[in-house]
């Protein structure tokens, strides 16, 4: 089968030369993904932790020109990739500097390159003496993913202390671009529907005392390991919460009885009904089987619809394997 893969060559020395990134063919991504499944890119690209991740543009003009499929991952923490692996190109934002280039202003506007992991960006903002970024210790994703589903845990959304971000636009232009409420919602934000690369985040975050802004931050790591989000790989909440629901999908999922349920490696967690679990050897397939089953009986049983909030990402044609 022919695949970007094969141009490899071309692709690396047209558009990459004399950058600090990673080009590699046929990469594995169950060594990219918390769920630790998923087949290979055809071509996978991370940029080195001093290089911008602007430097990837020539790379996307070149995918756009030739038609080649583009995905983009910050950290592999909400996806599920098909066995049969990403065709096309696949850019993995993930740095981890050993000095990350932060900006931190006298009005609390907090500046973090995407591709920093939102653990990271919480910790570099209490050290700083800055709060609101709380909420995201112990997440496994970068600041740029956040942003582009509008993380969401302990009450607090990312569009709540959003400033703005630095984008790689449509037209291969760094732009910043101003937070607009209208344009955000419940897990729910602008750049879902855009092919743009986000480059840096704003945040308005406001003056405190780091002691007890660390204390906080240990407390919510305190309880994810409570809820048993490090017990197996997963990609914690399958599905989004629907307040129209009048509970939580866990609880809805629980109550249908489904806690344990299992198909192949992956199983829905005994001790929370919204984490499927990869219990060992788990295929994206069986993942994915299992969210549709559980949709299924919420549907036929419940008459609602859950709405998945992880994304399944590749090639998931039956005959492509």
């Amino acid at each position: 089968m022919y695949t970007v893969a094969m141009r490899f060559n071309e692709l690396v020395s047209d558009t990459l030369a004399g950058a600090q990134i990673a080009a590699r063919r046929n990469e594995p991504m169950a060594e990219h993904t918390t769920f630790k499944t998923g087949g290979p890119a055809d071509v996978y690209i991370q940029v080195g932790e001093d290089e911008s991740l602007a430097a990837v543009s020539p790379l996307l003009r070149y995918a756009r020109d030739n038609e080649i499929d583009v995905q983009i991952i910050g950290g592999g923490a909400n996806v599920v990739v098909a066995d049969a692996g990403i065709r096309g190109i696949t850019i993995d934002t993930r740095i981890k500097p050993k000095a990350p280039k932060i900006d931190v202003s006298r009005q609390g506007v907090f500046t973090v390159p995407a591709g920093i992991s939102s653990n990271t960006a919480a910790e570099l903002a209490a050290e700083n003496s800055l709060s609101g970024l709380e909420f995201l210790a112990g997440l496994p994703g970068t600041a740029g993913g956040a942003v582009w589903m509008n993380a969401r845990c302990w009450g607090k959304s990312i569009s709540d202390v959003l400033r703005g971000v630095d984008v790689l636009n449509e037209d291969f232009n760094v732009v910043f671009e101003p937070f607009n409420a209208e344009e955000w919602a419940y897990k729910l934000s602008p750049y879902q529907h855009r092919k743009v690369l986000i480059l840096a985040v704003h945040f308005n975050l406001l003056a405190g005392g780091r002691g007890a802004i660390s204390k906080q931050m240990l407390e919510y790591k305190l309880e994810r390991e409570k809820k048993g989000h490090y017990r197996y790989p997963s990609a914690g909440s399958v599905f989004k919460n629907n307040p129209a629901f009048g509970k939580s999908a866990g609880k809805i999922i629980e109550e249908l009885g489904l806690r344990g349920m299992r198909i192949g490696g992956a199983r829905v967690a005994d001790w929370h009904g919204n984490f499927i679990i990869n219990t060992g050897g788990a295929r994206s397939s069986d993942i994915r089987a299992l969210t549709t089953a559980i949709q299924l009986e919420a549907r036929r049983r419940l008459g609602i619809e859950l709405e998945n909030e992880i994304l399944f990402m590749g090639d998931w044609r039956e005959d492509a394997l």
